[in-house]
């Protein structure tokens, strides 16, 4: 545990190791982030403090290209999601797109209830409390609310990969250069992933992207 009590300072306390511990493991190391960014892999997970991407997955500074918001959703009619989405595939030119719900998710938690969030929060989880009702028998049959949870969490990445798959610039880098769309679960209790399989469902969406 750290001995710096004020947050902001734990967290400048913790940025100056991170600094000088990096420079000595490769001197080279900032002056090659000034450079530019090269990711092949566009992240968009929740935005829970538990699962901080680069820390679960061992990466470095400028190998993946991140978007995070609460329980990991993909609207179409989310002008933040959509602005990042276009940005790290229509000129960052990722590889691959990731969408990675999770395990003890607050936000799949309370899309599993009605109870008032408040006005921006039920906006926003709507689409998830739609998912339940659509899957409310499948739901229902499942033992414990924890595993109701977890599946709730799958069948929302499954919608957000969905919605994904009609942005403009995602179907083209599909068609053009094989870009692929991947959606995984982060167990918080045994600090791992799992791929899940696509299901080949299709979810009608309306918004900025939406077929004609």
């Amino acid at each position: 545990m750290s001995l710096v009590a004020d947050p902001l300072d734990r967290i400048f306390a913790g940025n100056r190791v991170y600094a000088e511990q990096t420079a000595q493991k490769d001197p080279q190391a900032f002056e090659q982030l000034t450079k530019g960014q090269w990711p092949e892999i566009l992240w968009i997970g929740c935005a829970d403090s538990r699962v901080p991407e680069t820390t679960i997955c061992s990466v470095r500074p400028g190998d993946i290209f991140v978007h995070r918001n609460i329980a990991n959703c993909v609207h179409a009619d989310d002008i933040s999601s959509a602005s990042v989405v276009e940005y790290a595939v229509a000129h960052v030119k990722v590889k691959k797109v990731v969408v990675c719900g999770h395990t003890k998710c607050g936000g799949a938690n309370a899309a599993l209830s009605d109870a008032d969030l408040g006005t921006t929060l039920n906006t926003w989880l709507h689409p998830v409390r739609e998912l339940r009702r659509k899957n409310k028998a499948e739901l229902e049959k499942l033992p414990s609310d924890d595993a109701r949870s977890v599946r709730l969490a799958e069948l929302n990445v499954h919608a957000s990969i969905d919605v994904l798959k009609q942005h403009p610039s995602i179907k083209k880098a599909i068609s053009e250069r094989g870009l692929t769309l991947h959606g995984v679960i982060y167990d918080l209790g045994a600090g791992q992933l799992r791929l899940l399989e696509e299901t080949g469902s299709s979810t009608k969406s309306f918004g900025l992207w939406s077929p004609k």
